[in-house]
């Protein structure tokens, strides 16, 4: 199954308590189907001090988020938009916005 994000996209938060806020994708988890997005879903998490961190305290750290409740963002329209994805010639199945516009290759295809 094909996901509509990926890491390193810029997407926009569509839900929650971060909705309107943009970011970039770190890291996303098919699987449990949840997406790390930079500056969103932020929050403290209390650290004892170790040889890493001498002081111990409050480290800021991100969370994951449903990836439903993200949509990447068109770099020609400069909005959110819905994925869908289309086989191209050669085989090649393409990550294509609701503008109609080409996001990326997402596998090629050996005939």
């Amino acid at each position: 199954m094909s996901i509509h994000v990926k890491k390193g996209d810029i997407v926009e938060v569509i839900a929650g308590d971060d909705s309107g806020t943009r970011g970039r994708v770190l890291s996303v988890n098919p699987v449990r189907q949840v997406v790390v997005v930079e500056g969103v879903n932020r929050v403290y998490k209390h650290v004892r001090p170790s040889r890493r961190n001498p002081q111990g305290g409050r480290l800021h750290v991100e969370r994951p988020i449903h990836i439903s409740n993200v949509l990447p963002v068109s770099t020609k329209t400069d909005r959110a938009s819905r994925v869908h994805f289309v086989t191209g010639e050669n085989g090649k199945k393409l990550r294509v916005g609701a503008d109609g516009q080409e996001i990326s290759t997402v596998r090629h295809v050996k005939s």
